[in-house]
């Protein structure tokens, strides 16, 4: 079952995603669509300063981010998506969108990693965010 495999959990901030079960609907169907079969994903939401000491310690990057993903198996995929609501907060604040919005896409886009996109290159960032577009009009 979907539920058995995608997991939600909040670090030390106050963030409740609404309608969990269309979340690892969404997923699924993304994964599915990829060709890919789900394995076990936790989404870790949580705060910046959280965040960046993930990013030091296993990244060895001294700066913020709104996720960092961490990938055990292609397929099925397995990882953990760890996201800093604070970041993600800003960054729907800067584009003028609903915080809402700017978490799928920041889920999403980690769900596009364990499936093995990367976003080193302008062509890779282009490809990764063209991906999230058309998974984003997919959302139930």
């Amino acid at each position: 079952m979907i539920e058995d495999l995608i997991h939600l959990h909040v670090e030390d901030v106050d963030y409740v995603y609404p309608e969990e079960e269309h979340l690892q609907k969404w997923i699924n169907d993304c994964v599915v669509a990829e060709g890919k079969e789900l394995g076990p994903i936790n989404i870790i939401f949580c705060s910046d300063s959280y965040l960046l000491e993930y990013n030091k310690t296993y990244l060895q990057h001294d700066y913020y981010t709104d996720i960092i993903t961490f990938e055990y198996e292609q397929n099925p995929i397995e990882g953990d998506l760890y996201i800093s609501i604070d970041r993600v907060r800003d960054n729907a604040i800067s584009r003028e969108i609903q915080l809402q919005d700017e978490v799928d896409r920041v889920v999403i886009h980690g769900i596009l990693h364990l499936l093995g996109y990367a976003d080193k290159t302008e062509d890779e960032k282009k490809n990764i965010t063209l991906k999230e577009d058309f998974y984003l009009s997919k959302r139930i």
